[in-house]
């Protein structure tokens, strides 16, 4: 087989998380300033979010698309949703892995859908003119409120609406955009009525996160569901009976004018292979066994036929 061009970004890109004008008509690039490679106008560029399983995901999309003989440059670690979706807009990258719920809430806030192919549905009709998804996979990453199991036990805490009476003494830390996301702090006083004391602003569900409740400085934090330190550690994940967090379905979001014959092929391939307990252990090699996110990406396409 012919072989392609992967043109890794010479150093990843920094984001301002929350721009205040990431939704503004600003002729800058997000990324404007970086240093990757210039793309030609037959290169994908494939970015990822800010945290592990992204930049996975990321791997894993640039590998099968590479072995379609397509050039592919990356982009990882950008920054928060609030930066990539403009960057995406901007042309500053083609394609970036996204769960569909959190996505859908992003671009249309009074979103009712919750269920996997309802989500989907409505995500599809709720993107731009120029951004399309193309095959949702089954794998899902959900966010999550998690307390340490000495809360949980302390408090009696099993479902988030739990927390109303107690929240007041508590500390809840998250990535910086949880503060005034509707899934976030937000969405925990409207679903749950559930106001906590102080909002620490920590990492996207990272290592901040994960000390930060191990060492008491915060007594609930977001953390997503295939995390591998949740069992690590023995917390706990709080029920979320009122769904303030839809269905999260692994999905690639692309540039519509990128997207060809053989780029959905290619990615619609992967979503078909790609289920929760899958991805959780992917995750788990990156996280936990400290394995480089490329050669964990290799290994499923190899092992898939994708690759």
């Amino acid at each position: 087989m012919k072989l392609s061009k992967i043109v890794t970004a010479a150093t990843a890109i920094v984001a301002v998380v929350g721009l205040a004008a990431c939704g503004s008509s600003s002729e800058e690039s997000p990324l404007s300033g970086g240093e990757s490679p210039a793309a030609g106008s037959d290169t994908i560029t494939v970015g990822s979010a800010n945290f592990p399983e992204s930049e996975l995901l990321m791997q894993i999309y640039a590998g099968a698309l590479k072995a379609k003989d397509v050039t592919v440059a990356t982009k990882p670690n950008i920054g928060s949703r609030e930066t990539y979706i403009p960057a995406l807009q901007d042309g500053s990258i083609d394609l970036v892995p996204e769960y569909t719920g959190v996505l859908l809430q992003y671009f249309k806030k009074d979103a009712k859908a919750t269920s996997s192919d309802e989500v989907y549905e409505a995500l599809k009709k709720a993107l731009p003119a120029d951004l399309t998804v193309l095959d949702k996979s089954s794998a899902e990453d959900k966010d999550a409120v998690v307390v340490t199991k000495a809360t949980a036990e302390k408090y009696n805490l099993k479902s988030i609406g739990d927390l109303e009476p107690v929240a007041k003494d508590l500390v809840l830390g998250g990535p910086p955009e949880w503060k005034t996301r509707e899934t976030g702090a937000p969405g925990l006083k409207a679903k749950y009525n559930v106001v906590f004391k102080e909002f620490k602003p920590l990492d996207a569900g990272g290592p901040l996160s994960i000390q930060a409740l191990k060492n008491g400085q915060v007594q609930a934090a977001n953390l997503f569901t295939t995390d591998p330190n949740i069992p690590a550690n023995g917390f706990v994940v709080l029920d979320d009976p009122k769904t303030l967090f839809a269905a999260q379905n692994v999905v690639p979001l692309a540039r519509k004018s990128k997207v060809n014959d053989t780029v959905s092929g290619a990615l619609n391939a992967v979503s078909a292979k790609l289920d929760t307990p899958t991805l959780a252990g992917l995750v788990k090699e990156v996280v936990i066994d400290k394995k480089d996110a490329d050669t964990v990406a290799q290994q499923f396409l190899t092992s898939n036929s994708l690759g």
